[in-house]
């Protein structure tokens, strides 16, 4: 424990809780006292000067006086590097055994003594005295990392670090994982360490659930994304760079990476925003593909009081035909909150259940906890102790926490075996008629204290055979968790596309599933801050992400559940929330004007269905998310760079959500190209600002002229085309989706041509145009 987790037990107070909090962190700090290795007195280094180069396989290792560098360009263009002899391998993050070098790279002699790596996309410069610079093809250097430093304790052991690196005077910092204050991220600290904060989260708290030393940065020269392939605790701290209005005394943006440990490695991309994140996703793994129900409106409760209650929330949804797509089951569904269990009493007869909502096109998920109650007779914990599941402590002990079910023990998801057990359980999930799952308190977090570790940093772990101890697994813990999860499922249902979300994970989370936004603050600044975690997420390679309506606790005021309801209803993953805390959630409980407009909301997204099962292909195939910033095709676009209230959903719809009390009219931001107002068909041009309407009933939607994309008619998909201008071409893509298993759809691509006073769209393929598959509807005209 360190003074930061003290501080935040503390924040947790009355009944008794905050009193149990501080005698937890104490004894957690007690146990690391005796199981971590003291740091004593240390010695700094820096690498020194260069003394010689070995060339191999694309790239080479650089020698310094009192360090070594290894370079190498991989075959899909990324860079990589790492001090001290660190290689790509081990890694939590990356897909596979990791892309192959590109044997057209080679190490060659720079001036003044220095190295270079010359490959299609990027060159990287090596100095004599360790700095690296990344540049463009053309020589405009993105990003120049300063020589790092060390310090490693006299007594041998690992070393924590920092590394210092500037960019251009105009660039601006994206990502680091779920951050509540962006997406762009401003002057500050940012901490490295998953952290449940302690109750629901304003744009202010730091750090989150879910975070990631991913940087994306946007310049005028380039974009390009930086990882720091390293799990443990560290802090960045940014400040943005300051033009010299022309007088060329600019000041560059700066970043400072500080890290407990770890070896220091990291990739870098650069070229476009789509560029990067393809490379980011094949790198790191092509993004998990939800079944197509996962795609509409899904509803959790909290305080179900049994199946009956269930029945009546579905029917509720029936009777005023509001679209419902998943029930979420929270907690309470357990035998006294224990994982994989069913409270016999209140749910008899859950598959039952089950098959009669499947029936109606609506599936159960589950949510999953890592906490396993420590009891002998505990089907659970008794299957975990045969196969010595559990995190110990230095000397052998089960390290115990308080779960929701009492006194708990958690897996070490770092071992293959206890992920391969833990998998397996999800039998009786299965059994039960679950669809999907939902990951919640796996930082791990305290029962007890919200916000408080439950696992001390000396606990040991096995780190896929490594060994090691918590300072290294914490950051990983939710992402090998839903490894063991969607290799389960993957396992037990062969034919179905596993669906599950998670609160926790790391860089790689998107190779089994999506997040959530967790216990964002009902209130207008936590509105704002669950689009700036989507859309942040999102360019760390997370496509699948979305917030609770509503917020977490509290009761929203009706205009604020119903904007939440309309943003919600373009993001991603969809999902109302009601609880004993944050009171009923269902939309009639806000009274009949907020009804009609909520099913307006509700079915719009339901007619959006088929373009967002394009984008979640899409994001498969290519790891571009499906909510992307409006600057995403025009990154040089300054104006753009600082635009947070709007962003694109797929390269068709701008989306302009209302995230102000009281407002009735909102400016929106709009990128180049003519784009028309969805509700008046009017059209606008940009780039520019435009001022429109935003009525309680809707919030403005635009799309771009020439939009072919894919909804729900009548009868079934159809084609909406959204003129282009007069002379000018447009286009789209329809990628359907059987809605599960593992089948790969043909892409369709439509062309739409203005000529002649008509819109003409034919479909394109090898042979040449033909009439679509589908009917058209031409809008735009008017």
């Amino acid at each position: 424990m360190d003074g930061r987790d003290l501080v935040r037990s503390m924040r947790v107070i009355g009944s008794g809780r905050a009193a149990r909090g501080v005698r937890a962190a104490w004894r957690r700090r007690r146990i690391d006292a005796a199981g971590l290795p003291r740091r004593g007195v240390e010695r700094a280094r820096v690498p020194g000067q260069v003394e010689c180069a070995e060339p191999g396989p694309g790239g080479g290792v650089i020698r310094f006086g009192r360090s070594e560098l290894r370079v190498m360009v991989a075959a899909n263009g990324a860079v990589f590097w790492g001090w001290d002899g660190a290689a790509p391998q081990p890694s939590y993050a990356l897909a596979g055994s990791g892309p192959e070098p590109d044997p057209r790279a080679v190490l060659e002699p720079d001036k003044d003594g220095g190295w270079r790596v010359v490959a299609e996309r990027v060159t990287v410069v090596v100095s004599r005295r360790g700095v690296v610079e990344v540049c463009t093809p053309g020589g405009v250097v993105l990003r120049r990392e300063l020589p790092p430093r060390w310090w490693e304790p006299a007594g041998g052991g690992g070393a924590r670090w920092m590394l210092r690196s500037e960019v251009a005077a105009d660039a601006r910092f994206f990502g680091l994982g779920g951050r509540a204050s962006g997406p762009r991220l401003r002057d500050g600290s940012y901490r490295l360490w998953n952290t449940d904060p302690g109750g629901s989260f304003e744009p202010g708290d730091d750090p989150l659930y879910l975070t990631m030393p991913v940087q994306l940065v946007v310049a005028d020269a380039g974009t390009h994304l930086m990882f720091y392939d390293t799990t443990w605790d560290g802090t960045v701290v940014l400040r943005e760079g300051e033009e010299g209005a022309g007088s060329g005394h600019d000041r560059a943006g700066r970043c400072e990476l500080r890290m407990d440990g770890g070896p220091l490695r990291c990739w870098v991309m650069v070229g476009p925003p789509a560029r990067v994140l393809l490379t980011w996703a094949s790198l790191t793994g092509a993004p998990a593909l939800p079944p197509a129900w996962a795609l509409g409106h899904q509803h959790a409760g909290r305080g179900f009081g049994g199946e009956q209650e269930v029945r009546r929330t579905v029917a509720g949804y029936q009777e005023r035909g509001l679209p419902l797509d998943a029930v979420h089951l929270d907690v309470d569904h357990h035998d006294g909150h224990r994982v994989f269990t069913v409270d016999r009493e209140r749910f008899p007869k859950l598959p039952v259940l089950a098959e009669e909502l499947r029936r109606d096109g609506i599936r159960l998920v589950s949510v999953v906890d890592p906490a396993v109650r420590a009891a002998p007779g505990d089907a659970v914990y008794d299957g975990g102790t045969a196969v010595d599941a559990f995190v110990r402590d230095a000397s052998g002990r089960p390290v115990r926490g308080v779960g929701r079910a009492g006194e708990s023990v958690y897996p070490d998801f770092t071992r293959p075996r206890v992920r391969q057990w833990w998998g397996g359980l999800y039998e009786e999930r299965l059994e039960q008629g679950f669809a999907g799952f939902w990951h919640d308190m796996n930082e791990p977090v305290s029962f007890h204290a919200f916000g408080e570790p439950t696992l001390p940093r000396s606990a040991r772990h096995a780190l896929e055979g490594r060994g090691g101890d918590h300072r290294e697994a914490h950051n990983v813990y939710g992402l090998c968790m839903a490894r063991a999860g969607y290799e389960g499922l993957r396992e037990l249902a062969p034919q179905e596309r596993p669906f599950l979300f998670s609160r926790s994970g790391w860089a790689g989370m998107q190779r089994y599933g999506g997040t959530w936004s967790g216990e964002v603050a009902t209130g207008w600044p936590g509105l704002r801050a669950s689009l700036s975690l989507v859309l942040g997420l999102g360019l760390c390679g997370v496509p699948y992400s979305g917030p609770d309506a509503g917020g977490f606790d509290g009761s929203p005021s009706a205009e604020l559940y119903l904007r939440w309801l309309q943003l919600g209803a373009y993001l991603p993953l969809f999902r109302t929330r009601a609880s004993p805390r944050a009171g009923r959630r269902e939309p009639w409980e806000f009274g009949a004007e907020v009804l009609e407009h909520a099913r307006a909301a509700l079915l719009e997204r339901r007619r959006l269905l088929p373009y967002f099962v394009t984008l979640s292909q899409l994001a498969r195939r290519t790891g571009a998310p499906y909510v992307r910033p409006v600057w995403w095709s025009a990154p040089e676009d300054r104006e753009l760079r600082d635009c947070e209230d709007t962003f694109l959903l797929g390269d068709g719809l701008l989306v302009a959500p209302v995230l102000d009390p009281g407002a009735d009219r909102r400016v929106v931001r709009l990128p180049r190209g003519r784009w028309y107002d969805t509700t008046t068909e009017r059209a606008y041009e940009g780039p520019g600002q435009v001022l429109v309407d935003a009525p309680l009933s809707r919030i403005p939607v635009f799309a771009r002229a020439g939009a072919v994309l894919p909804v729900r008619g009548d009868d079934g998909l159809e084609l909406e085309t959204w003129a282009p201008g007069p002379g000018r071409t447009g286009g789209g893509l329809v990628i359907r989706d059987a809605g599960d298993g593992w089948e790969i759809p043909e892409i369709e691509r439509y062309a739409a041509r203005h000529l002649g006073g008509k819109v003409i769209v034919t479909r394109e393929g090898e042979t040449g145009a033909s009439e679509p598959a589908w009917p058209v509807r031409v809008r735009g005209l008017g």
